[in-house]
């Protein structure tokens, strides 16, 4: 009977908090190989997640994102990255019980500037900085119940959080 495949850690965070960026380089470092759901939404729904938001609805990306977590903490054995709202479905929040689990914190100012929220906005598009709290207000707590360990992004580029993140795991290895 094969052993069912474990990442070696799962990266969570907010917009801004250079998930992706920082899952491809400690994948590089660690030798391993890198997963992320958000490619595999892209894969399974046929076209890019901003147009199965805008062409199916947000219920129907939740759902394959779910699924897509799903299938990547059951095969992959390397780096597995989740979109910044994965983790808000109470089926992923449980299904991260058990696994090693890194949370990207930021604070607001540099998910700004990573973002492109720091010029001026166009009239009638709100704030994006007020947005970026609110959103952050329901997920914060969340992030934090399902980490491992939690390695501020702040003023670091994706080489240096992947050095704090390896350095992290070595911390927690058993």
């Amino acid at each position: 009977m094969r052993t069912p495949a474990r990442p070696h850690v799962v990266l969570v965070g907010p917009p801004g908090a250079l998930t992706a960026e920082v899952g491809r380089e400690l994948g590089r470092r660690l030798g391993l190989a890198v997963r992320d759901t958000d490619d595999d939404v892209v894969v399974t729904a046929g076209k890019p997640v901003a147009e199965v938001f805008v062409e199916d609805g947000e219920t129907v990306f939740r759902d394959l994102e779910r699924a897509a977590v799903s299938r990547a903490l059951e095969e992959h054995d390397g780096v597995v990255v989740l979109g910044s709202g994965a983790v808000m479905d109470p089926l992923t929040e449980q299904a991260l019980t058990g696994h090693t689990v890194a949370f990207l914190d930021v604070s607001v100012g540099d998910a700004a500037r990573r973002l492109g929220m720091t010029g001026p906005r166009p009239p009638g598009l709100g704030n994006p900085r007020a947005q970026w709290l609110r959103l952050m207000e329901h997920r914060r707590a969340v992030y934090a119940r399902v980490a491992t360990l939690t390695v501020p992004t702040d003023g670091l580029e994706p080489p240096q959080v992947a050095e704090r993140v390896e350095a992290a795991l070595l911390e927690v290895a058993p």
